[in-house]
């Protein structure tokens, strides 16, 4: 790779001359990491196939009809998706059948089941644990306006939402009641609409951040170099890539039995989960908040950390992990010092200490910080557009009218993704028009022509350098407000404000496994009926059988209340007397102060010639919790300065996303077979609660 390189700089020395100098650092920073991933994700065969092929199709129907099943119920009994768990198992599962047939799996294939899993299995709301698609979403709705909670405005709760308390539909528990035909039907319209809408946006932003910008996306090589692991064991008796995916998966075997599979199975045998290492970290706060006032103070006991941190760049996991232990340790006994962290109270644990402390001072830093990067990076595009229409393109970037041969895509698609969203989010705008008229329809132009744009943008430039996500939080609901709108209605309506960044790095992981992009357009073709009809009858069944939430379902009894009177609040803050606590969060002194101080921090590791990837960490890293960013750097650490010097620094850039992958679905093979075990148990004996 590094040959490859030096050719391509000998090749155009004159761009190198019109080049200015003071830039490069920025360029090749980023070149040299995405030259790595690039080569960590090479087979032996690097020409694009098909990955949607009857291997996949069948796969796709056994994650339909098996997991999403438990998907739902596992979100419904202890709140969590099957995640990992539900990619890895399918993988597994068609890979050993398809190798004892004599017919192993491509990469593409193994990819290709690894995205459909993902996506028919994913948590759609995962503070209440909702599973299995949309549907999810109108069981959730038909409790919330039962519940006392929203006793007070449940007459306002519009048709398209749900059945009114007392209908026959709510009383009989069923969706074939003609009162469900309305909100069915609406969810149907507004699921067609987001995918025509999303799938667009993200090959566009793919295009602008990978091809264009040629951003790394760091951990886009993880599922890549899975994939590739798994179809040279199944075509192979002597593969590097399947050796150390195993070793990371007899790892994440013997962590995850510790980690998940001890609390799964000592919470359905005693009634009393054992956790050997504490969930989500360990504490330290009740020992440090005298010295320390304010600080979330703690460390992550989870492997997969550290394991994270041997993939991402090292300079920008360390400077992720110093700019959060100077602001979140540093900083925060400073400003509670200084008043400004009022909320916060000695006895205060770390994850109520991060809440406190971000409505006082990091909800409005953090909008400084990602309207500057907003800024920078539309200055950057436009600046690299600018100097390749004066001849002045650099060898660090690419241009809109280059495609990879064979990709499955051309040159001018993205106009015609450009076309595709732009119709569909009229067609939004128009949809949520009607059923919501007297909300503004500037608002809703705003939010679906200029806000989703930009919001989406950034998070894909923050994937593309760091694999971490950036959002505007509450614009929605500050927009709401300040619009003057007092319906309730609003917050049940299909809003055009979506971020697509996440779909950027989605596409990456399809170019590095070598997949057409053809096969995901045919693979999403299939996910979205199975997705729905798979929702629509375990839902009703399940629901059928018993009242959701109910004894049987300990998340949802215990945490849909909770979240139903969190809610009620939300939905009455554009009432008059509603939203005083959400307008005193918003604090336009600490935006401008955390929009100065990160434009400040680009421009002095500019003039530096420092890695921008360090500032894009930094920045990242600023609102982050010292408890997940410091096992990330001892990982970092141990990479850079053991395994690299043991191993080679080539051949352990090779081997970390590799071992990472192979880590996934070591934990998630013991956690599924921890959430079968408790399955079984729940189903044949008593339940304790």
């Amino acid at each position: 790779m590094e040959e490859n390189n030096h050719s391509a700089r000998e090749a155009h020395p004159s761009e190198e001359v019109a080049t200015p100098r003071h830039s490069d650092h920025e360029d090749h920073s980023v070149s040299d990491s995405r030259d790595f991933i690039e080569a960590e994700s090479e087979g032996d065969d690097n020409t694009f196939e098909e990955g949607f092929t009857g291997k996949t199709i069948l796969g796709s129907i056994f994650v339909s009809l098996i997991m999403t099943a438990g998907a739902i119920y596992l979100g419904l009994v202890a709140g969590s998706g099957l995640g990992a768990a539900s990619q890895w198992v399918t993988i597994v599962l068609f890979a050993e059948i398809a190798r004892r047939s004599f017919l192993p799996l491509k990469r593409q294939e193994i990819f290709l089941l690894y995205y459909v899993a993902g996506g028919l299995a994913a948590v759609a709301g995962a503070d209440r644990g909702i599973s299995g698609g949309p549907f999810g979403w109108l069981i959730w709705n038909q409790y919330y306006i039962q519940s006392p909670q929203a006793a007070s405005i449940a007459k306002e709760i519009p048709w398209f939402s749900t059945p009114q308390p007392g209908s026959a539909a709510l009383d009989q528990r069923s969706f074939f009641h003609p009162a469900w035909w309305g909100p069915i039907g609406v969810m149907m319209v507004h699921q067609t609409l987001e995918r025509l809408s999303w799938l667009p946006a993200g090959y566009i932003l793919f295009r602008a951040t990978s091809d264009v910008e040629r951003l790394p996306f760091p951990l886009a090589s993880v599922a890549a170099s899975g994939a590739t692991a798994l179809a040279e064991a199944g075509s192979k008796e002597d593969s590097w890539r399947w050796r150390i995916f195993s070793t990371g998966t007899v790892i994440g075997l013997i962590f995850g039995a510790i980690y998940t599979a001890i609390p799964i199975l000592t919470g359905t045998a005693f009634g009393k989960a054992v956790t050997l290492i504490p969930i989500p970290f360990i504490d330290f706060m009740s020992s440090t908040e005298n010295l320390l006032p304010a600080a979330p103070v703690g460390y992550s006991g989870d492997l997969g950390k550290i394991l994270t941190g041997f993939v991402l760049p090292f300079e920008m996991v360390f400077a992720s992990f110093i700019s959060s232990v100077i602001c979140q340790i540093g900083l925060n006994p400073v400003l509670y010092h200084q008043g400004i962290l009022k909320q916060w109270h000695p006895g205060t644990e770390s994850i109520e200490t991060r809440v406190v402390n971000h409505f006082d001072f990091w909800l409005s830093a953090g909008v400084g910080i990602q309207l500057a990067i907003a800024f920078i990076g539309i200055y950057i595009i436009v600046k690299g557009s600018i100097e390749a229409s004066r001849g002045l393109k650099r060898e660090t970037r690419g241009a809109w009218h280059e495609v990879p041969a064979g990709r499955g895509d051309k040159a001018g698609w993205w106009k015609i993704a450009l076309g595709i969203w732009l119709v569909a989010t009229v067609a939004y705008i128009a949809f949520t028009h009607y059923l919501i008229p007297a909300f503004p329809v500037w608002l809703l132009l705003g939010y679906g022509l200029l806000l989703t744009p930009l919001n989406s943008y950034v998070a894909a430039r923050m994937f593309g350098l760091t694999s971490q996500d950036a959002q505007f939080p509450f614009v929605k609901e500050l927009t709401v407000m300040e619009s003057g709108y007092k319906k309730i209605d609003v917050w049940f309506a299909p809003l055009p404000i979506h971020d697509y960044g996440s779909l950027a790095q989605r596409f990456r992981e399809v170019e590095l496994t070598k997949t057409k992009f053809t096969s995901i357009l045919k693979a999403e073709a299939l996910m979205f009926p199975l997705i729905m009809l798979g929702g629509f009858m375990y839902w009703s069944f399940i629901w059928g059988t018993s009242q959701i939430p109910s004894s049987q379902y300990p998340f949802a009894q215990r945490m849909w209340p909770l979240i139903a009177s969190q809610q009620a609040i939300w939905n009455q803050i554009n009432k008059s007397g509603g939203a005083a606590w959400v307008l005193d969060s918003i604090k336009p002194a600490f935006i401008v102060g955390g929009g100065v101080a990160t434009l400040a921090l680009y421009g002095i590791m500019y003039v530096a010639k420092l890695p921008m990837l360090a500032f894009y960490g930094a920045a990242g890293g600023a609102n982050a919790l010292p408890a997940d960013t410091i096992p990330t750097f001892v990982g970092a650490c141990l990479g850079k300065y053991y395994f690299a010097k043991r191993y080679g620094v080539e051949k352990w850039r090779n081997y970390a996303p590799v071992l990472l992958a192979g880590f996934a679905c070591g934990t998630g093979l013991i956690s599924m077979a921890a959430i079968a075990l408790a399955l079984i148990a729940k189903a044949v004996q008593p339940l304790p609660f």
